[in-house]
């Protein structure tokens, strides 16, 4: 099955009757993506499809408003972003990958504190080094 097939397949089962240009959405989700963020690309797309739907869906109304997301892409200021969670995170405006360290505790500092409690050293042959 083809890109085009899963598309007619998922019109059917959404009951959609709709024209879909694959190149102009893939292409406008690549160009949000690189001027944006990642995430902003099928986020993009979606709400594309939401203001589509809500003046009529045809083909020319989708291609005015891609037209309008990719201006607002190219335009963006601000860089964009990396892959990692964190870097999501910032770009919805939250603070959740610190939210995620506050209260934490450091693992190594763990394995240190569970070495106290059992006497042994926490980097084994290192007081043998210092003995010499």
């Amino acid at each position: 099955m083809n890109l085009h097939d899963w598309i007619d397949e998922l019109c059917d089962a959404l009951d959609l009757d709709a024209e879909v240009d694959e190149a102009l959405l893939l292409d406008l989700a690549r160009d949000v993506a690189h001027a944006v963020a990642r995430p902003a690309a099928p986020l993009s797309t979606y709400l594309l499809g939401l203001a589509a739907g809500a003046k009529g869906g045809g083909p020319a109304v989708v291609e005015e408003l891609a037209e309008r997301v990719r201006a607002l892409a190219d335009g963006w200021d601000q860089p964009a972003a990396t892959d990692t969670p964190t870097a999501a995170a910032d770009d919805l405006g939250t603070d959740a990958a610190q939210d995620d360290l506050d209260g934490a505790t450091d693992p190594l500092t763990e394995i240190e504190d569970l070495d106290d409690l059992l006497g042994r050293d926490p980097e084994p042959g290192h007081e043998a080094a210092e003995e010499e």
